[in-house]
């Protein structure tokens, strides 16, 4: 009979990227698994995948059977609502990321762009689905995510270095700010190295309430040389954010976005298109006039980016809180306990992930006859079934996220 909880073994990535060795939370993680390996002091570990996705999937355990062969075996456990709409899958994706300079200024197509590009070309998209994401800070967190406000942007592109390149006398909109976004991505690489010396040469002062503007530029340079455009793109006209752990994002599947530092849960709909048009390689980069044509304009300021988390019932003592994004694939659970302290989740009608970020604690699984036990430890990563209930407790303190769709 299938086990309706199983304990997984997960997969890294090693893109370049990625923090070094023990900085990196991904690679640490990853590590702590059974038969994971030592984390390698020279090697960069950029993210650690938990579910079905075929680029990275995970496998029990216990056999080192395919996650996803588990599910087509026993459909059952995934639910009937989820079973009717997804099949016997996950139909999310968690990570564990960590990176210590930009990620490629990117954002994923929406669904029915998802699903034509797919059609065209499925060796770069893969799959037909969309991909939006959210963004759980698990150290501080520094990212850029969608567009400032109009009137800021209209601002900021006053600036003598920038005035340039905006049409004369038309309304600050949507449309000019998607003809502005495609002018700074196509500019050439000299101009860019041009315009970004004019602006470290401005006061700080003629920036305003935007006066990080410069020191953001200037970091981007390093990383990426002072020719990339998605300098330009992210330090001018993207929202800037600077997380705390625990904070959280939501970012759209058509919303522009670059992570630049820190550790994070990213939990997405499983999927992996992604369109590419700035820090990274130039034979990396996607069709400019793609991803403008794929682009939105949400969020359109911060307030607008930050994922609220809130008190949650699916934990019956007070506990639990969850990541709740205005689309159906998936929500995240986070439970933090101190030592000594108990909690209890409900069974969901779908599939859960669950994985321990820090601490150690044990948790209960009670079925109809019995009651099994597993250990919690930094790392352990579990798949749960449809309507399980779990029990937690700790001597000294955890922390447990579970991602799960109902």
């Amino acid at each position: 009979m299938a086990e309706p909880v199983v304990q997984l073994q997960c997969g890294v990535k090693n893109d370049p990227w990625g923090k070094k060795g023990k900085n990196s939370a991904a690679g640490q993680l990853w590590s702590k698994t059974p038969n994971n390996g030592d984390i390698q002091d020279d090697q960069t570990y950029s993210e650690m995948w938990m579910g079905t996705y075929p680029t990275v999937p995970s496998r029990l355990l216990s056999t080192g059977e395919l996650l996803s062969d588990y599910l087509k075996k026993n459909p059952h456990l995934v639910g009937q609502q989820v079973l009717d709409k997804y099949g016997p899958e996950i139909p999310f994706l968690p990570k564990i990321l960590s990176f210590s300079k930009a990620l490629p200024l990117q954002l994923h197509p929406n669904k029915s762009l998802a699903e034509q590009l797919h059609k065209e070309n499925p060796s770069q998209f893969a799959d037909a689905n969309h991909k939006p994401e959210i963004a759980v800070a698990l150290s501080n967190f520094e990212l850029f995510v969608g567009f400032k406000p109009l009137p800021e942007l209209e601002s900021i592109m006053k600036l003598k270095p920038l005035e340039q390149l905006l049409p004369g006398n038309q309304p600050f909109t949507n449309d000019l700010l998607r003809d502005l976004c495609k002018t700074l991505l196509t500019i050439p690489p000299i101009v860019v190295s041009e315009i970004i010396t004019s602006l470290l040469d401005l006061p700080e002062a003629q920036f305003g309430k935007h006066r990080y503007i410069p020191g953001l530029l200037d970091r981007l340079r390093k990383q990426y040389t002072e020719f990339d455009n998605g300098n330009l793109v992210a330090a001018l006209l993207m929202n800037y954010m600077a997380l705390g752990p625990g904070e959280a994002v939501c970012v759209p599947a058509d919303s522009m976005h670059a992570y630049l530092c820190g550790d994070i849960i990213e939990c997405m709909a499983r999927s992996d298109n992604v369109l590419n048009t700035g820090f990274c390689p130039r034979a990396e980069r996607d069709n400019v006039e793609l991803f403008t044509r794929a682009l939105s304009f949400q969020p359109h300021g911060v307030d607008e980016a930050v994922l609220p988390r809130r008190r949650s019932e699916i934990g019956t003592l007070g506990r639990s809180d969850v990541y709740a994004p205005p689309f159906g694939e998936f929500n995240v659970l986070v439970t933090v306990l101190g030592a000594g302290e108990r909690e209890s989740q409900r069974g969901v009608s779908g599939p859960s992930l669950l994985f321990v970020t820090r601490g150690c604690g044990r948790l209960e699984v009670k079925g109809s006859e019995t009651v099994k036990l597993f250990d919690l430890r930094e790392g352990y990563v579990f798949f749960v079934g449809e309507g399980v209930g779990l029990d937690f407790d700790t001597d000294r303190g955890i922390a447990v996220y579970r991602a799960y769709a109902e």
